[in-house]
């Protein structure tokens, strides 16, 4: 009887350390994606590099390499770093005295011998969607998923009708995506042009006579029937920072999301592409600028100083638009905003 309870209890503590331990487990599953999404201002370490020195070079003082130090564990002797190791230089709570310092010290820099430049490390940019003026002349679209499932996921397996005298090949890769009306300027009542909104990407794993059948190897978002396609072209999350366009003045459109608040980590649509200058890499300012009236007699109203309370990253050119990421928000923005170059 003493052993059939001893029994009991193993058992019944196994079970307990399976509830336990499995939920862990699954969590840590479901969560995997979110860790696997890195972004951040990165430098990859060159021979003779040090702490000391690259304190100096991007924060204007030897003196915070232990600040630098703290924001990367795996250093484990700051003594020892390593050529081809990865330092993060930039974290969000610094985003303005560092963007600050890599305008100001520009003439500096150029005395030294430039390395490794510095990079912004953006890993889901797969997924991030355009505007343009004339709408992408689409190569397919999904009418049909097998088993007639409501959720179309990764693995799934589609059927795609080619759009006009596009040739389906198998073993291609394509973007899904679907597009939004027409987006116009609410002041001027231009034409702005046309989202392009990414949802995944399939493979084409066969070719009938009059369609083809796909598989879903990444799903962004929910993919649907009537989904377009265009041919895949996978772009580097490793973007190297470059001088931004001075004297550029633009808005922001919209954000990706259609929201009405934008903040940090937020994707959004500005005016301005690469007809007027604008490049992958470069940084902009969001700002606004009151007006005040100084003499009430005359009627004068002056323009106050620019104030600079966030900062965007462009990820992606169009002709006439960009996509960028909003790298700090000191508050709320909102679409409209007004952006420039870097202030000094």
């Amino acid at each position: 009887m003493y052993c059939n309870r001893k029994f009991q209890m193993i058992i019944y503590l196994s079970i307990l350390a399976a509830m336990i331990f499995f939920p862990v487990r699954m969590f840590a599953q479901e969560n995997k994606e979110i860790v696997e999404h890195e972004t951040g201002f990165y430098y990859t370490v060159q021979k003779g590099d040090t702490l000391w020195d690259l304190s100096d070079r991007f924060f204007d003082s030897s003196w915070l390499w232990p600040d630098l130090w703290s924001e990367n564990s795996q250093i484990s002797n700051p003594h020892w770093i390593y050529p081809g190791e990865r330092i993060r230089i930039f974290h969000q709570k610094g985003a303005e005295s560092f963007a600050g310092k890599t305008v100001s010290r520009r003439r500096t820099l150029e005395k030294k011998p430039q390395k490794e430049p510095l990079y912004y490390y953006y890993s889901p940019i797969d997924r991030i969607g355009f505007i343009r003026k004339d709408p992408v002349t689409p190569s397919g679209v999904i009418f049909k998923v097998k088993d007639d499932k409501e959720m179309i996921s990764a693995g799934d397996l589609v059927f795609i009708r080619a759009k006009g005298d596009m040739n389906l090949t198998a073993g291609s890769k394509y973007s899904v995506y679907r597009t939004s009306k027409p987006i116009i300027n609410q002041k001027t009542e231009a034409h702005i042009g046309t989202q392009h909104y990414l949802t995944g990407i399939v493979e084409i794993t066969k070719i009938d006579p009059r369609f083809a059948v796909a598989r879903i190897i990444q799903s962004y978002r929910t993919i649907e029937v009537g989904n377009l396609l265009m041919p895949y072209k996978r772009r580097s999350p490793r973007i190297e920072l470059t001088q931004s366009k001075k004297g550029l003045n633009g808005e922001l459109v919209i954000s990706e999301e259609h929201a009405n608040i934008i903040g940090d980590n937020d994707i959004v649509f500005i005016d301005k592409g690469s007809k007027d200058d604008v490049k992958l890499g470069q940084q902009y300012s969001i700002y606004y600028q009151e007006k005040h009236r100084l003499d009430t007699e005359t009627k004068e109203d002056v323009l106050l100083t620019q104030i600079v309370y966030g900062t965007l990253l462009v990820l992606h050119t169009e002709q006439t638009t960009s996509t960028v990421l909003i790298t700090r928000s000191d508050r709320s923005i909102n679409p409209g905003a007004k952006i420039c170059s870097p202030i000094e």
